[in-house]
């Protein structure tokens, strides 16, 4: 039998899940096609440079999936099967307050952690758990009917969670068990056609329609699966000429003239999806809900530290403006002006700067015309950057914004649901995060910064000298 490593069963993974997911909302299917097309023509109008933030190869295969899930256990089940497939619990997001709607949701994102990997397949989950134990949305007696019923329902057979521990520990499975593997996997985030309790839902919807989602039917599913692109303005024009109703506006950072950075993201409403009711009177019947949609993203260069506090300052005071009547009330017009005003207009600034993240090499010709050796020299970093010498390549930001998916989430609810601010809210971060999925979260900075390093102590060793960041 083939032993496949864990980045193949990740890569089947995603396939399996993309042609699900196309089946049961051919929508996405669209998406997938006008994001290659997208892909394509950037590609010949721009050429090598349109694979600076990853290879067409990379970009046209890279999917990241979104599920819930209602409590602590079932959030360590999931991280238990997405370790079958090399990912990994990587930052936390609290959505709860980064939305004007009801979202009571607090968020991680399983993904691989190793460069390599990450070139391999990203294949990426951001999953999502219920706050259900946070009296701002929920009081004490839904508190424990939420419980109570995630805890009477199974998302994860004991059969798919005992290959996905042997597959994490042994890093891959033989043929037969990969794919019993990927077909319990694949099951477990299919639509369900159970009945779902009308009242039941009725009630959790409108406290938050996210709410009900996740704490309103026995199962879980893929909410939505996103495609990425390398032009997401020219997919969302694309779109709507095809008469598919996009969320009003793109979600993060605003097109402009200088590097993109982190994360733009937009998605399709909502459809309406049939499923089928239990009513209050015990019969059974058809019904809609809508709650699944199909995002797109496009990538940009991660950040520092410094640079997201620079971020949030840009977006904070592009929420000022708009707040004082600037720009007609367009968002995009506003941020725009306020990323020109404070945001280095090259990657090389960002590096100069360390705004952002890159892996540093030496250019051997620019390295040859120098008349005075490095070797032995205590050398300045940008000093090197300004002459050429060293060459800064952009790390691609791999994770998520807690604003946009927010934003994402709203944009796609029917209503704004109910929450109560007189309540103090439960205490969610990394930490607690960690202690859920039964597993060190780990902080998304650490691991570009790891990244950043390895190639500065390369450069180093290749120089011959002490090089300053």
């Amino acid at each position: 039998m083939t032993f496949q490593p864990l980045w193949q069963l990740r890569a089947q993974f995603a396939r399996r899940l993309s042609r699900m997911y196309g089946e049961e909302v051919p929508a996405y299917n669209t998406l997938v096609d006008v994001s290659t097309a997208v892909n394509e023509d950037f590609m010949a109008r721009h050429g090598a440079d349109a694979e600076r933030l990853g290879s067409i190869g990379r970009v046209t295969a890279e999917r990241h999936g979104a599920i819930r899930v209602g409590s602590p256990r079932e959030m360590a089940q999931v991280a238990r099967v997405f370790a079958a497939f090399g990912m990994h619990p990587v930052g936390f997001y609290d959505l709860r307050d980064a939305s004007a709607s009801s979202v009571p949701v607090v968020s991680t994102a399983f993904r691989p952690v190793d460069p390599e990997e990450l070139a391999r397949n990203p294949f990426r989950v951001f999953t999502s758990m219920l706050a259900a134990d946070d009296p701002r949305f929920f009081d004490q007696d839904l508190q424990q009917r939420l419980r109570e019923f995630i805890d009477r329902r199974t998302l994860f057979p004991g059969e798919l969670l005992e290959l996905a521990d042997r597959s994490a520990a042994d890093g891959g499975l033989d043929t037969d068990d990969a794919e019993r593997l990927l077909r319990l996997a694949t099951r477990c985030f299919e639509l369900s056609d159970e009945p779902v309790d009308h009242a039941w839902y009725r009630e959790l919807e409108a406290v938050s329609a996210v709410a009900s989602d996740i704490g309103g039917v026995s199962t879980t599913h893929i909410n939505h699966l996103t495609p990425r692109v390398l032009d997401i303005d020219d997919l969302y024009a694309r779109m709507e000429a095809r008469g598919i109703t996009m969320i009003d506006e793109i979600q993060g950072p605003p097109r402009w003239d200088g590097p993109d950075v982190l994360l733009r993201q937009t998605s399709f409403r909502a459809l309406a999806e049939d499923r089928v009711f239990r009513f209050e009177d015990g019969t059974v019947g058809s019904g809609a809900l809508r709650v699944r949609f199909g995002e797109v993203e496009q990538r940009g260069i991660a950040l520092t530290r410094a640079g997201r506090d620079l971020y949030d300052r840009m977006v904070a005071e592009t929420d000022r403006r708009l707040a004082e009547g600037q720009g007609n009330g367009v968002r995009v017009d506003v941020a725009r002006t306020v990323w020109e005003e404070h945001l280095p207009r090259t990657e090389e600034e960002l590096a100069l700067r360390g705004l952002a993240y890159f892996t540093y090499s030496l250019d051997e010709h620019a390295l040859g015309r120098r008349e005075a050796p490095l070797a032995g020299a205590d050398l300045e970093l940008g000093s090197l950057i300004r002459s050429g010498v060293v060459v800064p390549q952009p790390i691609v930001y791999e994770d998520f914004l807690p604003r946009s998916a927010a934003g994402i989430f709203q944009s796609n609810l029917t209503d704004e649901g109910s929450r109560d601010d007189a309540q103090l809210g439960t205490d969610y971060d990394i930490t607690v995060m960690s202690q859920v999925v039964g597993r060190t979260v780990t902080d998304p900075h650490e691991l570009y910064q790891r990244q950043q390093d390895a190639s500065l102590a390369r450069l180093r060793e290749r120089l011959g000298a002490v090089v300053a960041a």
